[in-house]
């Protein structure tokens, strides 16, 4: 089980690093290149997806509850003290964020993406620091 966690957490660093290099003029490529467009959500879909799929092999590994949903993994990481409380229920919004983009990626705006999206990933990060200082 942990060499799986690892894993995600090695993916998650990786996608990090990935998308860290497509921030720059995010807005302007992402208006008009539909290939930095897809790998640009592609990217930011996969970290979503492996955040939350690291959320619950955590819980597996610390024996918690099962979650209803992947918003609620975050929350019963938060009230089991392996997350912060109040960062893990800000984190759970990047359940939504996930789902946003499996189900309605076409609705995406470069404004939110190149600004308000990209502008948080320091939140993923502070993710894997508070999940690797339990492990």
């Amino acid at each position: 089980m942990k060499e799986r966690i690892n894993q995600k957490i090695g993916k998650i660093r990786e996608y990090l690093k990935l998308l860290r290099d497509l921030e720059a003029d995010c807005l302007e490529k992402f208006q008009i290149d539909p290939i930095y467009r897809g790998a640009l959500l592609h990217y930011l879909y996969l970290m979503a997806d492996t955040c939350v799929a690291l959320a619950e092999q955590v819980i597996k590994l610390k024996s918690l509850r099962a979650p209803q949903s992947y918003h609620e993994a975050f929350d019963i990481l938060g009230d089991a003290g392996v997350l912060k409380v109040d960062f893990a229920y800000s984190f759970a919004k990047i359940a939504g964020f996930r789902n946003f983009l499996a189900h309605d990626y076409e609705h995406v705006q470069s404004q939110v993406v190149c600004k308000d999206v990209l502008g948080q990933l320091s939140d993923v990060e502070e993710f894997l620091k508070q999940i690797t200082s339990v492990l």
